[in-house]
């Protein structure tokens, strides 16, 4: 029985979302125990599974955060009592000093009144080991569980002890669930004695390092100022009043940082250094695929290099002698436009060589600290190490030649046509048109946004009274007059703007509208909780995040003030990506292929495409917003 008392330990009456020990545990149907607080708000926060996250959406499924087993009806939890109260007396048992007898059992003191009693010596037990009596006790409350009957109610012993959820154990368990902490808990007093479960008393800080002025193991983390505190510390008027924990709960929460939402993991919490390691490989397998499309591009080049030099030289060989030289002039043109490629395919493949370094330098790092047991030496590297080094947006960089056109060689053949003095300007004929003529190209970063488009439909609902929408929902323009519509809360009554029947509350998004010749229009996203009436003050801070254009050529980004943008290329259909879980909202130039502007904010609650075809200016800007189907490119 020693043995097996030996196992019972502190991770088997642990909350799974909370990291704390059960505070009124719950049991899903599955067979899997929470904190009731915990797996309640682990669903109202929509984190359960699938389902419609705003309006138009599916049916919500609720899973389990361990096997996510999913129920389409959400379960109805009560108090398994028995565990709670086999809980309840492992906290008594685990905080408290409990005399042991030589049987291993807890000693009365109140069992022989008006005895002497010697102070009982407890038989050998390992560190945290439980006695007998008690784990034998627990593990027939265990055993009497009736298996899918998770609340079963078990009759109380004689003398149950009195049931109080500790205050500081709930704070902690509501305020962890999203990793941070909205309000901080009490301050966090140290017990004057501590005792592990066999009722030795247990010295927490031997091995720790020292504080350096008073000389005491760093047992706390003061989360207010960052930093690893003594027991002494704590008492002085500089710590008085914060946000106080233990240092190992404090490495333990920061390695298991509640990740359940992010993905499943056996039995083990996905740890904050995994996901940082994660970011960095796919920051190398991103540099690496970069790497190796530029590869192929300098192939190409080369391969298209060698395509032009044979068949100029094919029509210059029909040439008489005089034209010698100038067949010399063209083929240096090609040589240096393939150099020039050459020269900046180098110059990019070493840049990435050196992120791609860097951030292995940097996995590494993280790898060996992740073996580390020295959590001190962890919160005081970890930080640095976390933050994903700055590195260079490679999105839009790429190697290109107008020699895979074939310009040169179609000129030559051309040239051929005409007269003998004509071909003495031919090499200057040909660097012109290889300035002059390109050849377009889809950029990747615009089809991987395309993938996430979506079905928007305009809500008559939301609109202004002057706004006309069209009975498929797809194109809105203003018209001369108002309409007689219902004045509901969610109209807008002095903007001329509407919203979109979808939210977006999660995942990635994206649409486009046409917006052909207008002078003035609004295109992006707001929240539903923006103020509708009177007038509007439009920001992200206010729940706007929109691109504008005024005056046919003055476009900007709404923030306060608002942020000018230099648009070379008038667009005529925008394209808006939507990721909600970063934060990010960009527009984009489809005819040009190109990314207009990018705006990085943190979203809540959800948000919905917003459109404004703004007032028909007598006339000038009277033509709808008509939002288009995808075609990828």
């Amino acid at each position: 029985m020693a043995l097996a008392a030996a196992l019972l330990s502190e991770d088997q009456f642990t909350c799974s979302i909370c990291l704390e020990i059960f505070n009124n545990p719950v049991s899903t149907p599955c067979g899997h125990s929470f904190c009731q607080v915990c797996i309640s708000s682990y669903w109202d926060r929509g984190r359960g599974g699938g389902g419609g996250g705003g309006e138009g959406g599916g049916a919500k499924i609720y899973q389990c955060p361990l096997c996510k087993e999913s129920f389409r009806k959400r379960p109805e939890l009560q108090i398994n009592r028995s565990l709670k109260e086999i809980t309840e007396r492992f906290k008594i048992i685990a905080n408290t000093e409990i005399p042991i007898n030589v049987r291993g059992g807890v000693e009365d003191p109140n069992s022989h009144p008006g005895h002497h009693h010697h102070p009982a010596l407890p038989l050998p037990q390992r560190p945290g080991e439980m006695p007998e009596c008690v784990f034998a006790e627990m593990m027939t409350r265990f055993h009497q569980l009736t298996p899918g009957e998770p609340n079963t109610t078990l009759p109380l012993p004689s003398n149950p002890q009195p049931q109080s959820p500790n205050p500081v154990d709930a704070h902690l368990s509501l305020q962890t669930q999203n990793n941070e902490y909205q309000d901080p808990p009490p301050p966090y007093s140290p017990p004057c004695s501590r005792y592990t479960v066999s009722g030795t008393p247990s010295d927490t800080s031997l091995g720790l390092p020292l504080c350096p002025i008073h000389l005491r193991g760093l047992e706390f983390f003061c989360r207010t100022d960052n930093t690893c505190v003594c027991s002494v510390c704590l008492e002085k008027a500089e710590h008085r009043g914060h946000n106080v924990i233990p240092a190992k709960r404090e490495w333990n929460i920061k390695k298991a940082n509640n990740s359940y939402w992010f993905e499943w993991v056996p039995s083990f919490h996905q740890s904050q250094l995994n996901i940082s390691e994660v970011e960095l490989k796919d920051l190398i397998c991103e540099k690496k695929r970069k790497v190796e499309e530029i590869q192929n591009s300098l192939r190409e080049i080369q391969a298209a290099a060698e395509r032009e030099t044979e068949g100029a030289v094919c029509v210059f060989s029909k040439l008489i002698s005089s034209v010698e030289r100038c067949q010399t002039e063209v083929l240096e043109v090609i040589e240096m436009t393939q150099r020039a490629a050459e020269h900046r395919a180098q110059s990019l493949l070493r840049e990435l060589e050196e992120e791609i370094s860097v951030l292995n330098r940097r996995s590494t790092a993280l790898s060996q600290l992740a073996l580390s047991e020295d959590y001190i030496h962890f919160l005081r590297t970890f930080p640095a190490l976390s933050t994903p080094p700055q590195t260079k947006d490679w999105s839009g960089v790429s190697v290109v030649s107008e020699l895979t056109s074939g310009v040169i060689l179609k000129t030559v053949s051309h040239m051929m046509e005409r007269f003998q003095e004509d071909m003495l300007t031919l090499p200057v004929v040909c660097q012109q048109s290889l300035l002059d003529q390109s050849v377009p190209r889809p950029n990747p970063k615009i089809r991987r946004v395309q993938e996430y488009a979506v079905d928007i439909t305009l809500d008559p609902s939301t609109a202004h009274p002057r706004l006309i929408i069209s009975a498929d929902g797809k194109q809105v323009h203003c018209g001369d007059r108002h309409q007689l519509v219902p004045d509901n809360p969610e109209r807008f009554d002095r903007v001329v703007c509407v919203l979109a029947h979808q939210g977006l509350s999660s995942g990635r998004h994206y649409w486009e509208v046409k917006v052909g010749g207008k002078t003035d229009w609004d295109l992006g996203v707001a929240s539903w909780s923006v103020n509708r009436k009177g007038k509007i003050t439009v920001s992200p801070a206010h729940g706007y995040w929109f691109l504008s254009l005024r005056d046919r050529t003055d476009y900007a980004f709404r923030t306060e003030p608002s942020t000018s943008l230099t648009v070379n290329l008038r667009p005529s259909r925008i394209g808006i990506y939507v990721d909600y879980d970063k934060g990010l909202v960009s527009f984009y130039n489809m005819e040009a292929r190109v990314l207009i502007h990018t705006f990085t904010d943190t979203f809540s609650g959800t948000i919905y495409p917003f459109f404004s075809p703004c007032t028909n200016k007598s006339g000038r800007n009277e033509a709808p917003l008509i939002i288009c189907p995808v075609a990828m490119t």
